[in-house]
């Protein structure tokens, strides 16, 4: 499989397969009222266990769910009943949002059988498939961490990378928070962005819950300015969305784009990194 999606049609002809594990990764905005453990209980896709993102994150961070030690990780997933052959599938509650978050966590942390789920739960239950309830505890697996270095930037890489003519900083945030003209959703944080970096909102490449074609993948990123040929690190305000890119970019056979794990959350909150406003 090269593509990073699979449908919902694959994955309810699979619902009984062994070697297939679903994680609902749902995750909501700082504010929102929403609880994801809750509506988790309420109705999940049959076998799927939770998969709650800050949770599976390293707590001795300030920063918001970076990611966890791979140790600490690999004990988390063999208790979700991952295997290193498993085929995990991840979805959210909102269409495409949270998922490529655990998708990239996956893969950075060696399980390269990791797929997003087109159209989450939404479309799933819109089709009208089976929901279960409850929560749900599978057995242990043997899951192991092999982390992939290469899919994971710190502060210091993308300061490289912004006077590196080779690597690319795209910001998935919208337009008006890259610009500085709306406030960030967590208080302290500059406005603005990173200098020479592009803004490639995280909901252009989405549309009613679906990852767009490949087609329409490639105008949106080359008409912002993105060089498809150069390596590109993701970036966003805490690392969620910047995931959404990254999935994106790997529909386009990029397998090895960053992320930069504390994006604007660490970012912002320095007096010593440079902030530009404006387009």
């Amino acid at each position: 499989m090269t593509d990073p999606m699979v449908s919902t049609d694959w994955l309810l002809a699979r619902l009984d397969d062994p070697s297939i594990r679903i994680f609902d990764a749902s995750w909501f905005m700082p504010g929102s009222v929403r609880d994801p453990d809750k509506e988790y209980a309420a109705g999940h896709i049959p076998g799927a266990a939770r998969y709650d993102i800050d949770a599976l994150s390293d707590h001795d961070s300030a920063l918001p769910h970076m990611l966890a030690p791979p140790s600490d990780f690999a004990i988390a997933m063999r208790r979700r009943g991952i295997e290193p052959a498993s085929s995990v599938i991840v979805y959210d509650s909102e269409g495409l949002f949270s998922a490529p978050r655990a998708w990239w966590t996956l893969r950075a942390m060696g399980h390269a059988a990791a797929f997003v789920l087109d159209g989450g739960l939404p479309r799933w239950t819109s089709e009208g498939h089976p929901v279960e309830t409850g929560w749900r505890q599978p057995r242990h697996g043997e899951f192991k961490a092999h982390p992939r270095e290469d899919l994971v930037e710190d502060m210091d890489g993308v300061l490289a990378a912004l006077v590196d003519d080779e690597r690319q900083v795209v910001d998935a945030r919208p337009s008006p928070r890259f610009r500085g003209e709306a406030p960030e959703p967590r208080p302290g944080l500059r406005g603005g962005h990173m200098p020479e970096a592009i803004n490639v909102p995280w909901s252009t490449v989405v549309e009613k819950g679906s990852l767009l074609p490949a087609e329409r993948l490639r105008e949106i990123f080359e008409a912002a300015g993105v060089d498809l040929e150069r390596p590109v690190v993701t970036t966003c305000g805490s690392g969620i969305s910047a995931c959404v890119l990254a999935l994106a970019l790997a529909r386009l056979g990029s397998d090895s784009v960053a992320v930069y794990d504390g994006s604007w959350s660490e970012w912002g909150s320095r007096s010593d990194t440079p902030v530009v406003t404006g387009p």
